[in-house]
């Protein structure tokens, strides 16, 4: 068994040690350099690199006996609870960071909406699916974002695609936080564009590098997040805000985390800062967390909106968004407008958080105590143990492991939401101290 094991976290190494996408980016366009040749592998899926991830994964559940953390089949919710596996148990895996996702006039704007329209839109808004709600939903988040104009998509993934793809090309160069989302990389491979990997949160290794190299290029545009979801921490916005106006750059903020999260009234890092939004080139976000339906939403100046009209392929050729899930992120964004005091309280319940964690000697990083709180374990196999033995605690939280990112980066990571109590908080923030002591005693 001790062979094997060794053996197996050897496998595991290796994997681990294989760039996540992102970070395999070229630095330069892809036709810089000419293709070489390469033996057919044929077409079994099984031989496809990724394909060797998945398979160690499986690999090491049956010979540690773990149980995947992964897909864990939720039955029912209510609140901040959900019935996962069979069990009801305390759940710190859902984005509904306000719990509004119960709420019976989200239900009740769904309804109305399909009396009028049907489920679907029908079709790609261009060409025949151009619903008033959709927008009536544009505007309303056009106006209290704080921009000109506003465009929902499908998808939040790939809303960073679309512009990305959109604004840059080949001439051009993008610059991505080092922690920015899969879908910003994902952008820049789409569009051709130079990447250059901005040390986290570097608004001076930023401005050195444009003043040094910004002439080689058309456009620049710079990536940066209002609340990183792996770390829980913020952006220095003003500082990028600067940069990019010194260097003629485009700046697009994604709050897909931070929208409804940040600032008094819950408007996003812009409010949280005191930066004019209109100062911010781009400001993404996702429908999926705190407005409670799917999707994703681009603000910007009318000219940028009416660019991504007509340009976005992900809007362009993609049906608009179904009735229900427009109608219910109208009603989320009102009560949202309504009801300052959710964003407040999920504040408080952020800063308890990472109060509690810290004082229990677990490693929270640079996390700033807001909708997101990391548990740092450190090792892949011993965070998936911690995870599984919460769960049979009667608490749900998600986990992340190699190779999504460094062995040595494996966490936990709580999602908080406004209707989680201090006595459910404490409760889990003791079991967490408990099963990471535990974890180092255990032979894996």
């Amino acid at each position: 068994m001790g062979g094997r094991m060794k053996d197996l976290r050897a496998l595991h190494g290796r994997v681990a040690a294989t760039p996540a996408p992102e970070a395999s980016i070229p630095s330069a366009p892809p036709e810089a350099a000419p293709r070489a040749k390469v033996r057919s592998r044929g077409a079994d899926v099984g031989s496809h690199p990724l394909f060797r991830q998945v398979s160690v994964g499986r690999a090491m559940g049956q010979v540690t006996g773990l149980a995947s953390p992964f897909f864990r089949t939720v039955s029912a919710v209510d609140g901040i609870r959900a019935e996962v596996e069979g069990r009801w148990v305390d759940h710190f895996a859902s984005y509904d960071y306000l719990s509004m996702n119960g709420d019976p006039r989200l239900h009740d704007a769904a309804t109305a909406a399909m009396a009028t329209y049907g489920v679907s839109a029908r079709a790609a808004r261009p060409a025949g699916g151009n619903l008033a709600l959709h927008e009536d939903l544009d505007a309303a988040l056009a106006a209290f974002v704080g921009h000109e104009a506003a465009l929902v998509t499908v998808s939040g993934h790939a809303t960073n695609v679309a512009i990305i793809r959109t604004l840059m090309g080949p001439e051009d160069v993008v610059l991505a936080d080092a922690l920015s989302h899969n879908s910003v990389f994902e952008g820049i491979r789409a569009s051709g564009a130079t990447h250059v990997s901005v040390p986290h949160d570097d608004a001076d290794w930023l401005d050195d590098w444009l003043t040094a190299n910004r002439h080689k290029y058309g456009r620049a545009l710079i990536c940066v997040e209002g609340l990183y979801s792996m770390d829980g921490d913020c952006a220095d916005l003003p500082a990028f805000v600067e940069v990019k106006e010194r260097h003629d750059a485009w700046l697009t903020l994604d709050e897909a985390h931070s929208f409804g999260v940040l600032g008094a009234t819950g408007r996003g890092l812009c409010e949280a800062t005191g930066v004019d939004p209109r100062r911010v080139d781009v400001i993404m976000g996702t429908l999926s967390k705190t407005l409670c339906s799917c999707g994703g939403v681009i603000a910007g100046s009318r000219d940028l909106i009416d660019l991504m009209r007509y340009n976005a392929p992900g809007f362009l050729y993609s049906v608009g968004m179904p009735v229900p899930s427009a109608a219910a992120t109208l009603a989320a964004l009102r009560i949202m407008a309504a009801e300052p005091e959710r964003v407040a309280r999920l504040a408080s319940r952020g800063a308890t958080m990472l109060r509690l964690m810290t004082e229990r000697g677990l490693e929270t990083g640079p996390c700033a105590g807001h909708a997101v709180t990391p548990v740092i374990i450190g090792d892949s196999l011993r965070t998936a143990w911690v995870s599984n033995g919460l769960l049979e605690d009667g608490v749900n939280v998600p986990c992340m492991v190699a190779p999504a990112l460094p062995d040595r980066s494996a966490r936990l990571r709580f999602f908080l939401n406004a209707d989680h109590t201090d006595d459910v908080l404490e409760r889990a923030a003791d079991l967490t101290a408990a099963r990471v002591r535990a974890s180092r005693e255990v032979r894996l």
